[in-house]
């Protein structure tokens, strides 16, 4: 086994302290010196001042939650940090402590088996911060709305059976008229409907009839109408300052929004979770593992067990699926991913047709970030193609195109050969 890393450290980070071994190597044998730092500002400094006096610039950390975070940020950019993933560096169990996890860490990167996780510049993650809290907003906002037209099903209110949307103009007005009267007068109702939904005028009236509600239980629907209109309120705000911090990175939205199914809102979810530097995933099959798209290895005894995608990219995953979905309904601009779908559904099934969609869209993000061109579904398969499939594809189309010229009479069969020409 090579030894990729002479000079190393392993640490295991914790809330309140961290404890660090520096392996030095002579020739293969490998020299230990562990020490205890505080996760204080001025503990990590000292752990830093340590790294450099032994003259160890590659640092393999492992730790859960967000522990990691300050001792990132003191060392990025004078030490190599690579933050391990725990289950890649667990140790036996009844067999370990602080120390032997440090150990246990330091040997495994020095040997170079620790692979490690992306992490994005500053930038990005600052961004990643402001969207991944906006993707919480919306689903405690559509709690909020779920739970706001429960209230009133409770109280035999079924205008949810008549209206297609329970927060539109009509149905709001005639919501807050049922909050604030002390009875129901279906005339007052009937003058609050607009649009066409003034066509389902004896709907509604039968649809409010036999509604009761306390006054405890329109204090508390008031809250939570309260709740979800302040969340808009926030997410609002958000969108503010991530416009703010993408104005540097909008001609990246742009090229991601020439691809169909991605939307603005949907580029700056992907351009936070990924970032713009694809050198750091090396391919695309690489950053299509990371984001949780590629099928898991799992096989024993000659006998393949489940190939299910995994848990990862838990917040990029959604959006990719969303924009699959998306783009397979495109049947006039860019019908390019429909007809994927629709060959892939007929031996797949509809989910796993999606999944495929969302993973050739990235592909395509992973080739265009690294190009700058626009979205060209012509060119997307010759991005990551195995030498093998491309010299194959190579000689069928030059016997199609002898094929075609034998055809129009231009030459005689058996004119041209395809063989190599010798050096």
């Amino acid at each position: 086994m090579k030894l990729t890393y002479p000079i190393c450290c392993g640490v295991d980070v914790h809330k309140t302290f961290l404890v660090a071994t520096v392996i030095t190597s002579d020739g293969i044998i490998p020299h230990y010196h562990q020490k205890r730092f505080s996760t204080f500002y001025s503990g990590l400094v000292a752990f830093k001042q340590w790294l450099l006096d032994y003259n160890c610039k590659d640092v393999c950390m492992e730790s859960t939650g967000k522990y990691w975070v300050p001792v990132w940020n003191v060392l990025e950019g004078d030490i190599h940090v690579c933050l391990a993933n725990p289950k890649w560096v667990s140790a036996v169990k009844g067999n370990k402590d602080d120390k032997k996890d440090s150990k246990w860490i330091g040997d495994l990167f020095r040997m170079g088996l620790v692979p490690g996780s992306y992490i994005p510049v500053k930038d990005i993650r600052v961004l990643r911060e402001f969207t991944r809290y906006r993707s919480k907003l919306v689903s405690m906002r559509s709690s909020e709305k779920n739970r706001f037209q429960n209230a009133f099903t409770v109280c035999n209110l079924t205008l949810d059976a008549v209206v297609s949307d329970m927060f539109g103009k009509s149905a709001t007005a005639i919501e807050n008229y049922l909050l604030e009267a002390d009875t129901v007068d279906p005339e007052q109702c009937l003058s609050l409907l607009r649009g066409s939904l003034k066509k389902k005028a004896s709907d509604v009236v039968e649809a409010v009839q036999g509604f009761n509600m306390t006054p405890e239980q329109k204090e508390r629907v008031r809250i939570v109408q309260g709740h979800f209109a302040d969340i808009d309120r926030r997410i609002r705000q958000i969108d503010q300052i991530v416009d703010r911090l993408l104005e540097r990175y909008e001609g990246q939205i742009a090229l991601l929004c020439t691809i169909p199914g991605i939307d603005r809102r949907i580029a700056i979810t992907i351009l936070s979770e990924i970032g713009t530097d694809m050198s750091q995933f090396g391919s695309s099959k690489r950053l299509c593992n990371w984001a949780g798209l590629a099928p898991t290895n799992n096989q024993s005894a000659g006998k393949k067990k489940s190939v299910r995608i995994s848990r990862a990219g838990v917040y990029l995953k959604p959006a990719l699926v969303e924009a699959a979905h998306a783009a397979v309904k495109s049947t006039e601009k860019q019908p390019y991913y429909r007809l994927k779908y629709e060959r892939l559904m007929k031996r797949r099934g509809k989910k796993r047709a999606v999944v495929a969609i969302a993973r050739m869209i990235l592909t395509a993000i992973f080739a265009m970030l690294q190009t700058g061109e626009v979205f060209d579904p012509s060119d997307l398969n010759k991005f990551d193609m195995p030498e093998n499939l491309r010299h194959k594809r190579l000689i069928s189309s030059a016997k199609e195109a002898v094929s075609l010229l034998v055809s129009l009479g231009l030459v005689s069969e058996g004119s041209i050969s395809l063989e190599p020409l010798s050096a």
